[in-house]
């Protein structure tokens, strides 16, 4: 076995921590910012790249930190080392509400595809790099599911999924069709491509964006309730657009209110 054979525990319900522990010199890598907390005699170290070839020299480290850079995330990621001499463990929380799903490579074939942003840690020796879509559908209309992130290796790695997750396995030639941005990731064997949603009703007023994810079986295929780009469209929705928060936010007179006591601003 390549990568470290790391031990956790998940905590929380919705919004859900996992805590790593460690064995003298064992090494787990994360996201930048993800950290929660962590032992004494734990040590960061900052990463170009996911460190998992250590011995791939500078220009290695560079193409492994810049294909990074083109999913969006940092070229940096942090690796903490249990420097004592007994157990110790770091903690990992969850970006947004969800859940975080473990999934050991060794189980799928020693690779597991998932959107961008939903990596959040894994065992040193498991490497994280990105999926190029082979087909123009996916590069144009794919959406958050254009560039995904590859994870290979044997070991374990964690992956956040928004609001509830759901997990589907798909037979041999069975299809599942899945909003882009639902799409969490699916294990080696799913085919994954864009369909368009048809009709002009559909198109103009379903409200629904005008592609599905279609994934086609055998696998494994993990889906989310809540993306976060859902998320955040919610929330500016709902924010006060220039008033402060306290005026008006419950009021009958909404901005109408803003004008009568003085505030012009919308």
């Amino acid at each position: 076995m390549n990568a470290h054979e790391i031990d956790y525990q998940i905590f929380g319900e919705e919004m859900q921590y996992v805590s790593v522990e460690l064995d003298p010199q064992e090494v787990v890598v994360a996201e930048a910012g993800s950290l929660m907390m962590m032992e004494q005699h734990i040590e960061m170290q900052t990463i170009f790249g996911d460190g998992a070839q250590p011995d791939q020299g500078i220009f290695g480290k560079m193409l492994s930190a810049g294909k990074r850079l083109l999913t969006g995330e940092s070229l940096f990621m942090t690796a903490y080392m249990n420097q004592g001499t007994g157990k110790r463990k770091v903690s990992f929380a969850s970006p947004y509400p969800g859940k975080i799903i473990p999934i050991d490579l060794s189980e799928v074939g020693g690779r597991f595809i998932c959107q961008k942003d939903a990596f959040l840690c894994a065992a040193k020796g498991v490497s994280v790099g990105i999926e190029f879509s082979k087909k123009l559908g996916r590069g144009l209309f794919g959406g958050e599911g254009f560039i995904m992130q590859k994870l290979e290796g044997d070991g374990l790695t964690f992956i956040h999924a928004g609001g509830t997750l759901a997990q589907k396995t798909l037979g041999p030639g069975e299809v599942l069709r899945v909003d882009t941005g639902c799409l969490v990731g699916f294990t080696q064997g799913v085919d994954y491509d864009i369909q368009f949603v048809g009709g002009i009703k559909n198109t103009l007023f379903g409200g629904e964006g005008l592609f599905f994810a279609a994934l086609t079986g055998p696998g494994t295929v993990y889906i989310q309730s809540l993306p976060f780009s859902r998320l955040a469209q919610r929330v500016w929705a709902a924010a006060p657009q220039g008033g402060g928060a306290h005026k008006g936010e419950g009021s009958v007179l909404g901005g109408l209110g803003n004008l009568l006591d003085g505030d012009n601003r919308f």
